[in-house]
């Protein structure tokens, strides 16, 4: 089948790049230029007309076509008390994720600058368009476990807009932030929004070496769509890396719509994903995941059960050198209702990928 492209490299050796002497050279420099290019083959069961996967997917969007989707180049400058990153961005992840924005933001993958705030502290004030505080994964497939987004992922902001607040301890084992931001995954705030800002915090603890604990939120406005309810969201997950082959994540997120004094409506999605490290190149994750939002305030449906679904994936990595590394993934998925482009209830997809950064 076409999307097994991915394993006619098998002569291949792995020949990782010298990361020490690459850190030693960028210390030198406060201006850094980075490029990351996700390109990627997959294959939807259900075989939509469109081809385009059911409405609730963001990521790795189209079917049965070789695609991009993401591409990036970006910028990044830093001095003492002072960084700043910019980049631009193209792909199917900017196409469907960033729809409602305005189209010049569309490209910007980050526009943000930020200030030491002391001589003492690592204390920082950043302003712009970042990287969301929320989760685990992030649009960069090259830095998640699994090769396609979990439905906690595509449930919640990828992006935020705002003003950040940071504070990172001296050995590192603590960071703390606090957000004012324009919404949930926002970039320009709607005007049918309310006036106020929405508020974000993060919090995260390294105890030992290879674990992390952490605890993000987000109060405030919600989208237009839903009706300018004002919404509580928690996300929480611990993740732990042996110093060889093993690797887990136990994540959860909790979110609550309130409308009125009376309504509130609630939705949650449970996550565990387990990697294991065959050699240097080789590795595998397995993901078990859960979303329940039966009144369908992330996922909306129109069915009678809304969207409570759950799905299984297994992918395997091939990383040639810290610049190129192949994937591949089968991903299954079953809902209550026959909520899939093939009115079933049940969603098969194999997904292909080729992922270079420099």
């Amino acid at each position: 089948m076409r999307f097994f492209f991915l394993f006619l490299f098998p002569s291949l050796h792995c020949s990782p790049v010298n990361s020490q002497t690459a850190i030693n050279d960028s210390s030198q420099q406060s201006l850094t230029i980075s490029a990351y290019g996700e390109f990627y083959y997959s294959y939807d069961f259900s075989r939509p007309f469109n081809s385009e996967k059911s409405n609730f997917v963001y990521s790795h969007k189209r079917h049965n076509e070789i695609s991009a989707n993401l591409i990036y180049v970006k910028a990044n400058y830093k001095k003492q008390n002072y960084r700043a990153n910019l980049g631009a961005m193209v792909g199917t992840y900017t196409e469907y994720n960033l729809a409602s924005e305005p189209t010049w933001a569309q490209f910007i993958y980050e526009a943000n600058a930020g200030m030491k705030l002391s001589q003492k502290y690592n204390l920082w004030l950043d302003i712009g368009i970042m990287p969301s505080h929320l989760g685990f994964e992030s649009a960069v497939g090259g830095d998640c476990w699994n090769l396609t987004r979990s439905l906690l992922a595509e449930g919640s902001p990828y992006y935020e807009a705002g003003a950040k607040l940071s504070y990172t301890s001296k050995n590192e084992k603590l960071y703390a932030s606090f957000l004012l931001l324009n919404g949930w995954q926002r970039i320009r705030k709607p005007t049918a929004i309310s006036d106020l800002p929405s508020i974000g915090f993060q919090v995260q603890y390294k105890p030992k070496d290879r674990w992390i604990l952490n605890y993000g939120n987000f109060i405030g406005s919600a989208q237009p769509d839903s009706l300018n309810a004002l919404r509580h969201f928690h996300n929480v997950y611990i993740q732990y890396e042996s110093p060889k082959k093993w690797g887990l994540i136990l994540g959860f997120d909790l979110g609550i719509d309130k409308y009125n004094p009376t309504d509130y409506r609630l939705w949650y999605s449970p996550v565990v994903i387990l990697r294991y490290k065959w050699t240097s190149c080789w590795s595998a994750a397995a993901r078990l995941e859960y979303y329940f939002d039966k009144q369908g305030i992330i996922f909306p449906t129109l069915s009678p059960n809304g969207f409570q679904t759950f799905g299984a994936s297994l992918n395997q990595d091939y990383k040639i050198n810290n610049h190129i590394k192949f994937r591949l993934e089968y991903k299954y998925l079953q809902s209550k209702d026959a909520i899939f482009n093939n009115q079933n209830e049940r969603n098969h997809s194999i997904t292909s990928a080729c992922i270079f950064s420099f």
